[in-house]
């Protein structure tokens, strides 16, 4: 049976924290091959659910450099993933800035709608969002402080996993 469960958001900021200017041996870095920032992006959300989805090219995992989805580390394909999947693994509506909390995902684009960045959040004022991410590494960033065109907001609603019956 499929059971639905709550992000855990001060897990995804943990992570987020720790790892923001450091790489998780764990897992590659992608630096060097169009940037790290949604490959990041992925595992502070595996902080927050501790769940993969393994279904084949269009699930959300990563076992290792070359077996992984392409969810795991592109833009597009998170937000894809995030928006659409009703399996295993967490899912997220689009929102607005209002209703992020920590632990959500942003992403930056340009004017034709091209999103290429998907910082975490890890801190909101009334002035401010504030952001954790790698490529260009950073942790309490200000949104304010990127030139984007474009913004999509990915409020994370929870995770699904299969529990016994």
């Amino acid at each position: 049976m499929l059971a639905e469960f709550p992000y855990n958001r001060e897990n995804a900021f943990e992570y987020a924290k720790i790892w923001a200017f450091q790489r998780n041996p764990a897992f590659i870095n992608f630096d060097k091959m169009g940037g790290d920032c949604t490959n990041f992006a992925s595992q502070c959300i595996y902080a927050g659910c501790k769940v993969m989805n393994y279904t084949p090219v269009f699930g959300w995992y990563y076992k290792s450099s070359s077996d992984r989805t392409p969810s795991w580390s592109g833009v597009q394909y998170l937000y894809n993933f995030l928006t659409t999947n009703k399996g295993t693994g967490p899912y997220a509506e689009v929102s607005d800035t209002d209703n992020l909390e920590i632990g959500d995902i942003l992403q930056l684009g340009d004017e034709l709608e091209h999103f290429y960045h998907s910082p975490v959040v890890v801190g909101k004022t009334d002035e401010d969002i504030f952001v954790a991410a790698h490529t260009y590494d950073s942790y309490m960033r200000p949104l304010s402080s990127y030139i984007y065109k474009k913004i999509r907001c990915l409020h994370i609603l929870g995770y699904r996993k299969h529990v016994p019956d």
